[in-house]
């Protein structure tokens, strides 16, 4: 039985990757902050069937020991600040999380793991002012936030730690990826959230920003599936993973109202203080080193996956859950 270490386990992917783990036969090990509450919502379903660690990737010493006691096959981190817009108010912790995190990870694994395969979620967000369009693994990075910036530096320092001390370490250039999992605070959640809200006659509005920022938008628990091929192939490798398809927020408003027979236009209103100081204007993938060497595509398409999200919310909302 491999043994896999996951930090970020409480959140959307980590969640989704521990449960396609354990359907494969994994002892699954959670990284987890110590906290004086325990905000397992999204993993309630598989406490029972996971092992979790008090560590952070704030401190070093912490990281090292549970690699010691783990002794982990695979470490996939996840872990980060991981919302853009926070990142522009918090940029110090943004860099000492999703940047220098990075660092202690891989210093750990290299002290007290160094036969094991590690996997770095990097993000599309490190192309931001995109210079080619497709983005792919050889475009050049162009970060446009605290949050962009640190995943590069996330990204170069697996690269560098591969180079230099023979580890398998790879790092998975993810776009956009949104499930029911996601967080409030993220464009995708926040309007089937309010979609949901709107059409119980909870809510009349939503507010948000750039309507015309273009993403490709797909299914994280297709993406986790992506995170575990890349540490089987026999050499590591960094690769692009997204869908190779754009849409805008305001697709996503039309798409998410529609599907419950309202018009996104009576209840969308434009709010300037969600415009961020330097927008990402448009993200795609061209995902095609992904599908002829690791055999990976995504199964769910933009609208079925707005479609499962807004089902979602409304079922929660429903049972009260608000």
């Amino acid at each position: 039985m491999p043994t896999a270490l996951i930090t970020g386990i409480t959140g959307q992917d980590g969640s989704y990757l521990a449960e396609f783990l354990l359907a494969k036969g994994y002892r699954v090990v959670g990284v987890v902050r110590r906290s004086s509450t325990t905000p397992y919502d999204r993993i309630a379903h598989l406490v029972d069937r996971v092992e979790l660690v008090s560590a952070d990737l704030l401190d070093q010493t912490s990281l090292v020991d549970a690699m010691e006691e783990v002794r982990p096959d695979e470490i996939y981190n996840l872990a980060a600040q991981s919302f853009v817009a926070t990142s522009w108010t918090q940029p110090v912790l943004t860099g000492e999380f999703t940047a220098i995190g990075v660092t202690r990870m891989l210093e750990a694994m290299k002290r007290a793991a160094p036969k094991a395969r590690f996997y770095q979620a990097s993000s599309s967000e490190m192309f931001g002012q995109v210079l080619e369009t497709p983005q792919r693994e050889s475009t050049p990075f162009y970060p446009r936030s605290p949050y962009g910036v640190a995943k590069v530096y996330g990204h170069w320092i697996t690269v560098n730690y591969r180079e230099s001390f023979d580890l398998y370490a790879v790092s998975g250039i993810l776009f956009n990826h949104e499930s029911p999992r996601r967080g409030l605070e993220f464009v995708t959640r926040k309007v089937t959230d309010a979609v949901a809200r709107i059409k119980l006659g909870h809510a009349s509005e939503v507010r948000l920003g750039n309507l015309d920022a273009r993403r490709d938008w797909g299914y994280a628990g297709d993406y986790v599936d992506a995170m575990w091929r890349m540490l089987q192939a026999e050499t590591p490798a960094d690769y692009v993973i997204g869908t190779g398809e754009t849409w805008s927020v305001r697709d996503l408003c039309a798409a998410a109202f529609s599907h419950v027979g309202l018009d996104w236009q009576e209840h969308v209103k434009l709010d300037p203080k969600f415009l961020r100081p330097a927008e990402v204007e448009l993200l795609v993938a061209d995902p095609g080193r992904a599908k002829a060497e690791l055999g990976w595509e995504p199964r769910v398409r933009f609208r079925e996956l707005v479609a499962m999200m807004v089902d979602a919310d409304l079922e929660r909302h429903r049972r009260g859950h608000g």
